[in-house]
């Protein structure tokens, strides 16, 4: 999950500020001008606004995701296409608990001002700021639509992802199972954003309401009312182009790390490089694969 949040963090700056600028004057032209700008006036630095909160937060993320998903997997019994899609639904929606505060705190963030007009120091003291003046209400602003978003794009991640290995042909000994499984996981990751992005749109704009000025949203269909009525449909596209190019290196990027970390963990049974990764005991019938939650 670090070696994820590292590589991406720059395009998901990017990525949140395009979302939630506002077209009457608009600040960025695109995604290149985007990354320009904040470089130019903030130096590179400001691409890694709100680090800290994604930096603890997807430890137990990603624990629960890949967990979640593995014991779903085996509880439902059979290792079919559509138990992927349950599981890891089961999993993206049971890690919406911290992802939703987390991204919270990350989106206020990545908006603030550089310099002395910053609001908050960290993304510990933006939750602690936003709970004495909002409660646990305002902590968890955005979580039905984070529900909404994260349910099935992890069903779809983990669908993808299935299919993907089993069509590579990972297989443990092959020699190039590790790239194929890091081709596996990037693809799905574009997938499972491709799958929900209008959602994800909403949520941003959601977390960030009322931090320049009064709020304008009274819930997600006000908020996509407005936003189209404003906009048009291309406002829910609206930072795509950061988000797919962030998602295949972040899949990438934490692929290898569980891969090289279990290798060395694993000590006495830590198998060749080419056979890092074992066969998945969730589905003693049919192809032996390395799935993600046996990584």
């Amino acid at each position: 999950g670090v070696a994820g949040v590292l590589v991406g963090h720059p395009f998901d700056t990017v990525k949140v500020r395009l979302q939630v600028q506002s077209m009457d004057k608009p600040q960025y032209r695109g995604t290149l001008h985007c990354f320009q700008s904040i470089i130019k006036q903030e130096s590179v630095l400001g691409l890694y606004k709100g680090l800290g909160s994604p930096l603890m937060g997807l430890t137990f993320i990603n624990a629960l995701v890949f967990g979640v998903q593995g014991n779903t997997l085996r509880a439902l019994g059979h290792d079919s296409p559509l138990n992927q899609f349950l599981a890891g639904a089961a999993a993206g929606a049971i890690q919406c608990v911290i992802c939703c505060p987390m991204e919270l705190a990350k989106t206020r963030l990545q908006l603030q001002d550089a310099g002395p007009a910053r609001a908050y120091r960290g993304s510990l003291d933006c939750l602690v700021q936003t709970y004495q003046r909002e409660g646990l209400r305002g902590v968890n602003r955005g979580m039905v639509a984070t529900l909404l978003r994260e349910t099935p794009s992890f069903g779809v991640y983990f669908l993808a992802y299935d299919v993907l290995t089993r069509s590579l042909g990972c297989e443990p000994g092959d020699r190039l199972l590790v790239p194929k499984l890091l081709l596996a996981g990037g693809t799905a990751g574009i997938a499972s954003w491709l799958s929900t992005y209008p959602v994800d749109v909403v949520k941003s704009r959601l977390q960030a309401d009322g931090l320049r000025g009064a709020p304008c949203y009274r819930g997600i269909v006000d908020c996509m009312r407005q936003s189209y009525q404003a906009e048009g449909w291309r406002v829910f596209t609206r930072g795509l182009a950061s988000t797919l190019l962030r998602a295949f290196p972040v899949n990438a990027a934490t692929f290898a790390t569980v891969t090289v970390v279990l290798t060395y963990a694993r000590g006495e049974e830590a198998r060749p490089e080419g056979e890092a990764m074992p066969a998945t005991a969730a589905a003693p019938s049919g192809p032996t694969l390395a799935q993600p939650s046996s990584l």
